[in-house]
């Protein structure tokens, strides 16, 4: 049996809606132009892999939207396992190495004619089935608060047990690879609590607001629903901290197609829109974000 490489990359793109550009890397070792790919070091998620990967190979920071999936392949004695992610470049500076001494960065069409693989120009075909996002919105439901049953004082008042707060920790790496632009929350202690980490890593406050707690969704679903929407905004990229009642009636009210809407505590949907339509809703529960 073939020794599996479990990896992670993206393609990355700039430029504006309908007139873009990707990046491609040249390998010198293998001679070949390819998508930035890694492999996973050792426990690291993949999305936190596929961004390290990326910014080590094409000297960029990018803010990560929908995942365009898994590709499998052998090259040699070898099995590999790569997950693919769109990337929206945000800037950087390209330094060649020994790794990557060249980037180029093709409109998709040449882009597909340049890579050497097949396994590349399908995940490439992968991205171009759909627009690239307008923006992006990552649903978060709180991280764990021990029983409710054991809490005597408010609800509302309930804070992170010590799971909890390991998984808001969890959380703030993983969402930090979307590049937020603002944090919101649910007025409820442990939905604060889970998004905090994420704030103070990216120097952000949390803007705490009702409509998202699942008290309002019961008393007015539709008055939730366009706060979400009014969020979609060309290139803004937003996390909100919900509970479990409001994100997957949110999921259904918002046609995202999935196969199920259940949200685990500590789990994120990132969701992906165009002309406030959304095209892509990616679950992330916790073993994925560990």
């Amino acid at each position: 049996m073939p020794q599996l490489v479990v990896a992670a990359g993206g393609v990355v793109w700039r430029g504006r809606h309908g007139d873009i550009e990707i990046a491609l890397v040249h390998r010198p070792r293998y001679d070949d132009w390819s998508l930035p790919k890694g492999k996973l070091l050792a426990g690291e998620p993949a999305l936190t892999a596929a961004v390290r990967e990326v910014g080590e190979e094409l000297g960029a920071t990018v803010a990560v939207s929908r995942r365009i999936g898994r590709v499998q392949y052998d090259a040699g004695p070898i099995r590999k396992d790569v997950t693919y992610w769109v990337m929206r470049y945000l800037g950087g500076s390209f330094t060649p190495s020994d790794e990557v001494d060249a980037v180029e960065w093709l409109t998709p069409g040449p882009a597909r004619d340049r890579l050497t693989y097949d396994v590349d120009r399908s995940v490439l075909d992968d991205f171009a089935a759909l627009p690239v996002p307008y923006s992006v919105i990552a649903l978060v439901r709180h991280a764990k608060a021990g029983k409710r049953s054991d809490w005597r004082g408010d609800d509302a008042s309930r804070p992170l047990d010590t799971v909890g707060h390991r998984q808001a920790e969890r959380l703030a790496q993983f969402l930090t690879c979307l590049a937020p632009d603002e944090i919101l929350s649910a007025d409820l202690t442990r939905c604060i609590q889970t998004v905090q980490p994420l704030a103070d890593r990216l120097g952000l406050k949390v803007r705490v607001d009702h409509v998202f707690s699942d008290e309002s969704y019961r008393r007015s679903p539709s008055t939730v629903e366009t706060a979400l929407l009014t969020l979609a905004k060309p290139g803004r990229v937003t996390v909100i901290c919900s509970q479990g009642v409001a994100i997957p009636s949110l999921l259904d009210a918002l046609g995202t197609g999935a196969a199920s809407p259940e949200t685990r505590k500590g789990s994120v949907w990132v969701l992906s829109f165009v002309d406030g339509d959304v095209i892509a809703a990616d679950y992330y529960d916790e073993r994925s974000i560990r």
